[in-house]
């Protein structure tokens, strides 16, 4: 048995993620939303089609980073990075086929563009379990896992299981450093002692629970219980610490948004509904209280504030009946207001990734289709 997940980009627990995601460091963690916002001709930006349908666009190298203290900053530049999941596929390309993940990287000229661009996928950057890559390989959320001042990314996928006994752990660490994301991704370590029933281990959502400067990983288990896991964490990918799994959170955890430390006592807190949230619609949770010993006060009941979604460009193809859902609000330029990212799409074959900075000129600031990551030079 496989497990398959789809998760909309990414992360810091941001808005979940969007939420990955990230104040702090979460992706949008919850299953993709179903379409909600239809394009409409109306609000067609000009020249925003012309800008979007460039596949031609060269790739430029990733800039070296020395590190830095932005979320979601994998090369260390200082300039937040954009993830995105489902990405358009290639022709030919089966349903089940994963494209894998783009990384957009942020620039100096104020938000993530299509130049400098990375593609992840799990032949390439996958860890085997029992001999076997992921057919699965989507971003769950991102932070600094190791405290080394370069974003990490939090992979969920799907290892080989037979329904039988406690399943293997699906999520997989990819490091970054000052060239961006790299290497072979690794099997996260949640010691036994941490786990709890026979349910996969998901919705991982990054925050400083236990107030030391490091960001830890709460993680599901089973019976609404959540893993709390120590960081930092080390490149084998094993946390801290951990203890026994706290009791009463779940089953789908997110962190708080815009902030982590939803009451300011200095303590990250996690959050937590019954089910998955649609980005950028409110939404009713309740909190766990962050603390010396991790997420693990009752904090009452929480809401998640709307978000307002800006008019969509229209698709490089200029189809009908596209829609547009929110992936990430976060600050990319720096100037310490969210920014509005968004993906307008009909089925995979394909879409329109806006930039809406906040206080910017009408329309996005840069637009961009995600089938640039299928060409050979992104690779």
């Amino acid at each position: 048995m496989r497990r398959r997940t789809r998760n909309a980009a990414l992360v810091g627990t941001g808005v979940l993620q969007s939420a990955l995601l990230l104040a702090g460091c979460g992706l949008i963690t919850q299953p993709a939303a179903e379409p909600r916002h239809p394009a409409s001709a109306s609000a067609r930006a000009p020249g925003a089609s012309a800008l979007a349908g460039k596949a031609a666009t060269p790739a430029l190298p990733v800039p070296r980073g020395d590190g830095s203290r932005v979320p979601e900053d994998f090369n260390g530049d200082g300039h937040r990075d954009l993830v995105l999941n489902d990405l358009v596929k290639a022709p030919g390309a089966g349903n089940d086929d994963d494209a894998g993940i783009g990384i957009a990287y942020g620039t100096s000229k104020g938000s993530p563009g299509p130049a400098v661009r990375q593609l992840l996928t799990a032949r390439a950057n996958g860890a085997r379990v029992a001999g076997v890559l992921p057919a699965a390989f989507d971003a769950a959320a991102a932070c600094d896992l190791d405290k080394d001042g370069f974003s990490d990314l939090i992979v969920a996928t799907d290892p080989p299981y037979n329904g039988i006994g406690r399943p293997p752990v699906p999520l997989q660490l990819l490091f970054g450093g000052p060239s961006g994301l790299s290497g072979t991704a690794v099997v996260l370590r949640i010691p036994e002692q941490a786990r709890y029933g026979n349910e996969w281990p998901d919705h991982p959502v990054c925050g400083d629970f236990d107030g030391d400067g490091a960001q830890d990983l709460a993680v599901t288990a089973s019976a609404g219980q959540v893993s709390f896991l120590r960081g930092p964490f080390t490149r084998t990918g094993a946390p801290r610490g951990a203890d026994a799994p706290i009791p009463g959170a779940g089953p789908v955890l997110a962190a708080p948004e815009p902030k982590a430390d939803a009451n300011g006592d200095g303590y990250d807190d996690l959050a937590y509904a019954a089910r998955a949230r649609t980005p950028g619609e409110a939404a009713e949770a309740a909190l766990l209280l962050g603390g010396p010993d991790g997420p693990g006060r009752p904090g009452g009941p929480y809401t998640f504030k709307a978000v307002r979604i800006p008019p969509a460009p229209p698709l490089p193809s200029g189809e009908a009946g596209a829609v547009t859902e929110l992936l990430r609000y976060a600050d990319y330029d720096g100037d310490k207001r969210a920014d509005v990212v968004t993906r307008t799409h009909r089925g995979e074959n394909a879409d329109v990734i806006a930039v809406h900075t906040a206080g910017g000129a009408a329309g996005p600031s840069v637009t961009f289709s995600t089938s640039i990551f299928l060409q050979p030079d992104s690779a």
